[in-house]
């Protein structure tokens, strides 16, 4: 079997202010941006990765109102898990990334695990951790 990652889903709260933070601060490459019945599913891939897609999606988006409703109150506590991102120079990334306003976390650190990184929020309140290659 040979099994690798397509897709995967970050839930946001305003498709166009995620879109701006993970396209122009982080330097994601947007791959669509498809309206449906009301919402937006937008994607996204690091340029290093383009089989992989990110996929920004609201939370009431194909949902029940409710189940919609809950994570969208889970987002905006900042207690949805976020994502974990690779880079090969982590000081250039975090000084991009902050000078975009994104709200700083961690500035760059050796943790005791191992991994040097740092962690900033998204518009939406999810955490994104950013590691030294």
């Amino acid at each position: 079997m040979n099994l690798s990652l397509s897709h995967t889903t970050i839930l946001v709260h305003d498709p166009d202010k995620a879109l701006g933070f993970y396209r122009d601060a982080l330097g994601l490459q947007m791959r669509s941006d498809i309206a449906n019945e009301g919402f937006r599913w937008v994607t996204l891939s690091p340029p290093s990765q383009p089989e992989i897609e990110i996929v920004l999606a609201e939370p009431q988006a194909g949902r029940s109102p409710a189940d919609g409703d809950a994570l969208l109150g889970l987002l905006t506590k900042g207690s949805l898990n976020g994502v974990i991102f690779r880079t090969d120079d982590l000081d250039d990334t975090f000084e991009k990334v902050r000078a975009s306003g994104a709200e700083v976390l961690q500035e760059p650190m050796a943790q005791p695990w191992g991994v040097r990184d740092c962690a900033f929020r998204d518009p939406s309140g999810n955490m994104i951790r950013i590691n030294q290659a």
